[in-house]
């Protein structure tokens, strides 16, 4: 099996500062990875340097093992969702938000129904008349929930997730583990939650940008 992500010897720099410094590693399909360090240790430029929102200085990152450039990132844009602490709905009612992206061609043959909306509200013990709900008045726990259940409906198979356990008490935040022991999910995450370091195959622990340790946790 190919990975599904690949950095070769990536370095990023930033207004003249190194952020990552020389990064290689391999993750493969269905994998959970957490990324770890102290703040400022370049744990979200990794996962948004996989989105192509950083230049890479020198190395490579590889996509299914075709390199990422600006005119291809868009093979892991559109099969990728990237969540972050505090995700903007960008809608009135949380129905809305979880609908935005089914007024674009793309994805408007494959609306969900109101029972598929109520479903994966479910899955991440979120109650159904939530759905009516103005979106500036829900929690910042809700908010991220909302935010995972719009890349489920839309069918993401990888998810970017920086934090998003933070908000969440303890019976959400193991509905989050159980959606994201999928299989077919492969998961790169910021995180601190020992919980959900426990539960992922892969920890990689940064420092002043650079990947100082690779703990394998015998589960993927």
């Amino acid at each position: 099996m190919s990975p599904l992500i690949r950095f070769d010897r990536v370095t990023v720099i930033s207004r003249e500062k190194t952020i990552l410094s020389d990064i290689s590693f391999s993750l493969y399909p269905g994998q959970k990875a957490a990324v770890c360090g102290k703040s400022g240790s370049g744990k979200s430029t990794m996962l948004k340097t996989l989105l192509g929102l950083h230049v890479i200085k020198q190395g490579t990152v590889y996509f299914q093992e075709k390199p990422l450039t600006p005119a291809s990132v868009h093979s892991i844009r559109s099969c990728s969702a990237y969540i972050g602490q505090e995700p903007v709905l960008a809608a009135e009612s949380v129905r809305d938000a979880l609908l935005v992206p089914f007024q674009f061609k793309t994805h408007r043959e494959h609306r969900p129904t109101e029972a598929q909306l109520i479903e994966v509200l479910q899955r991440l013990q979120l109650p159904a008349d939530i759905l009516s709900q103005n979106s500036n008045r829900i929690s910042g726990g809700e908010k991220q929930r909302i935010a995972l259940a719009r890349g489920l409906l839309l069918g993401k198979k990888l998810y970017l997730l920086d934090e998003v356990t933070s908000a969440l008490d303890a019976k959400s935040k193991h509905a989050v583990f159980d959606v994201f022991s999928d299989p077919q999910l492969t998961v790169v995450s910021v995180a601190h939650d020992p919980e959900w370091l426990e539960r992922c195959g892969l920890v990689f622990e940064l420092e002043a940008g650079r990947l100082t340790q690779v703990r394998r946790n015998g589960n993927t």
